[in-house]
């Protein structure tokens, strides 16, 4: 079996309400989604959800080859970036060919992607992300009962303009998720995207653990800043949670070594060959790993096979426009399914007739740090609005 070819289109995600974070807010609830497929001369196509910038150049490093060779492509992959580096997008278009690879590999071998990397157990517990820092109360509310309904009792919100205003909003996710649990005590987490500096974590974090109990904390400072994260991790009780937006073990090493982070993340885009490795560097340090993403499907069937993985993140119960998915949201887990490779399925004709699409100039949404992140004197009065 040879590696053809790849094509590539971009689908969108309609959550059908505003979402985002402390950084902005996408207003329209349409979110961009980038696909990647790879065929091969046996017919075979994968497919990886992420970015294509710079695709010529990290495809010449697997066109030709053997696609079930995919653990060396990887690292053709990051060899054929090595001046530029591969961090950010680039790295991205890694993850999204190595993760079709895998795709590929698991098609060929006729097993479900969870089967071959040696997982048992197809369930993946998740818990319940929302992107809903734009919401209402009465739709924050609203948003968590449907997560309920399918059985989830923890859940993660955005957050950290104003202490007050998370507390208030944690308080009502929880009593929520306490209703639905009959009583019992849900998880409770807050992701702040790198809105503080050390101080402000460990006072805004520190005021809402008198009246909350937070799992964790999520980047709430600068990915890179090992020494912070350590800062807030000892001055506070909540757990630590960051690396979504780390690139390659080297990034996480100088994080590990200052016992900066407790729960350690990997994002969807990155691929299934990075979330291995990590999961594997983290368990050498007794860690636990979660993933993060919309539509995580790669690092759920990896996560199947990792003995430290905790739980996943769900954001949207339906998957992004012209994408099907071979799994269910059932008692507060992901059940994947018994489709050869990831179970996932493109139509590229729904895609392609689809008309309306995210404004990628958008000045407002959450991929854009807000000049005063980090160096507000005050609460900002009216949430995301303020930047």
């Amino acid at each position: 079996m040879r590696i053809t070819g790849y094509r590539t289109t971009t689908t969108v995600q309609e959550w059908g309400r505003p979402v985002g974070d402390a950084n902005g807010v996408f207003a329209d609830g349409a979110v961009s989604v980038p696909i990647v497929m790879v065929d091969t001369d046996e017919g075979i196509t994968g497919v990886g959800l992420g970015p294509y910038v710079e695709i010529d150049a990290v495809f010449a490093a697997i066109e030709g080859e053997d696609p079930r060779g995919v653990t060396a492509l990887y690292d053709r992959m990051l060899r054929q970036t090595f001046k530029a580096g591969h961090a950010g997008t680039v790295f991205g278009t890694i993850g999204a060919l190595d993760t079709a690879l895998w795709d590929i590999k698991a098609q060929a071998a006729g097993e479900p992607l969870w089967r071959l990397l040696g997982g048992r157990d197809k369930r993946v517990p998740a818990y319940a992300s929302g992107l809903d820092i734009g919401l209402t109360d009465d739709e924050l509310v609203s948003a968590y009962q449907v997560y309920a309904q399918h059985g989830l009792r923890a859940a993660k919100i955005k957050g950290g303009l104003d202490i007050g205003r998370d507390r208030h909003r944690l308080t009502l996710v929880r009593d929520v998720l306490t209703e639905a649990g009959h009583g019992s005590r849900p998880g409770l987490m807050l992701d702040v995207n790198e809105a503080w500096t050390r101080k402000q974590a460990v006072r805004h974090v520190g005021e809402l653990e008198r009246t909350l109990d937070l799992t964790w904390i999520e980047e709430p400072v600068r990915r890179w800043d090992a020494e912070g994260l350590a800062v807030v991790g000892r001055g506070i009780r909540a757990s630590v949670a960051t690396g979504e937006n780390l690139s390659g073990l080297e990034q996480f090493r100088p994080l590990l070594a200052a016992g900066a982070v407790d729960i350690v993340q990997t994002a969807a885009v990155w691929g299934v060959s990075h979330f291995l490795r990590v999961s594997a560097l983290a368990h050498a340090h007794d860690l636990p790993v979660s993933p993060i993403g919309t539509t995580p499907v790669g690092l759920l069937h990896a996560a199947t096979s990792v003995p430290n993985h905790m739980a996943s993140e769900l954001q949207d119960l339906h998957p992004p426009l012209g994408v099907s998915l071979d799994l269910y949201v059932e008692d507060g887990a992901f059940i994947l399914g018994d489709t050869p490779g990831l179970g996932l399925t493109i139509d590229e004709h729904a895609i392609n007739t689809f008309t309306r699409r995210p404004d990628a100039r958008a000045a407002e949404g959450p991929n854009i740090r807000p000049e005063h992140a980090g160096r507000r004197l005050l609460a900002v009065a009216d949430g995301f609005r303020q930047r």
